[in-house]
């Protein structure tokens, strides 16, 4: 199958989280069209089972497919963790797909060697061990230590932050003694970026916050720069936005993240 210039790039995440890349993907390439879909009906995805999460991304996956999608980029640390190898035996060659796990990885690598670096991150991930192995193999003496986040997704969902009560949710979880004495914390899901400033605030801005929304949307641009996919045909750029079941609460969280208006079309995976 031709891949064109023209064709969109397919992002999905199991909620708003995702949102985080698809912003800095319109940021960094605002030529590119998109198309975005989140899993409403099955989040969070950090507190399914592997096999649970391989199927929905497989589902959606063959939805951005059919929507001819030029790249599919996984915008959840979870199904990145759980569904990335499946999902690239299941497109073939037709189509790239780009997780959020890698990039940030070789990030640590270049910029953290030999030093400790924090993690926080959904239970799925965390316990996936996939930071830990992939940073630990490249043996440039970088140690992570991990800890499972499991409050901040469904806080983040129901609209809690930059208030008092995600202020101490957070500052409870980054006093865990796992936490103390490192040199960079990665945010290990895509929800996370929605409060890294209260994060980087715990830390008094003494401690670089690691963003795989912005780390993502760079290796998208090299991947198209490489395979010379960038969208310079002149087309105006479009954007549609597909939840598996849809919510007003949703849409305005969306809306109000993305900072523009967001139209959300229902799309369930299962009828």
């Amino acid at each position: 199958m031709k891949v064109e210039k023209q064709q969109p790039i397919g992002v999905f995440d199991s909620g708003i989280g995702g949102l985080t890349v698809a912003h800095a993907i319109k940021k960094l390439l605002p030529n590119e069209s998109m198309i975005y879909f989140g899993d409403t009906a099955h989040l969070p995805y950090g507190e399914k089972s592997e096999a649970a999460i391989q199927a929905y991304s497989i589902r959606i996956a063959d939805v951005l497919v059919k929507k001819g999608c030029k790249v599919i980029v996984i915008a959840c640390n979870s199904a990145s963790s759980a569904a990335y190898a499946l999902l690239k035996e299941y497109v073939r060659k037709d189509i790239h797909i780009i997780n959020v796990i890698d990039p940030m990885v070789s990030l640590v690598l270049d910029k953290f060697p030999g030093a400790q670096v924090g993690l926080i991150g959904t239970k799925r991930t965390v316990q996936s061990g996939v930071y830990h192995r992939k940073i630990e193999e490249a043996n440039k003496g970088t140690t992570v230590h991990s800890l499972a986040a499991p409050l901040l997704v469904p806080m983040i969902e129901e609209g809690f932050f930059n208030n008092q009560i995600s202020h101490e949710i957070i500052a409870q979880y980054l006093a865990d003694p796992s936490l103390q004495n490192i040199a960079a914390l990665i945010l290990g899901c895509t929800h996370y970026p929605l409060i890294k400033r209260e994060i980087s605030d715990y830390y008094k801005g003494q401690l670089p916050i690691l963003d795989s929304s912005e780390v993502v949307a760079q290796a998208l641009q090299r991947h198209l720069l490489q395979e010379g996919l960038l969208n310079d045909t002149g087309a105006d750029p479009y954007y549609h936005f597909l939840v598996s079941d849809y919510t007003e609460s949703f849409e305005a969280s969306a809306r109000l993240f993305f900072h523009e208006t967001v139209h959300l079309d229902r799309h369930a995976l299962w009828e």
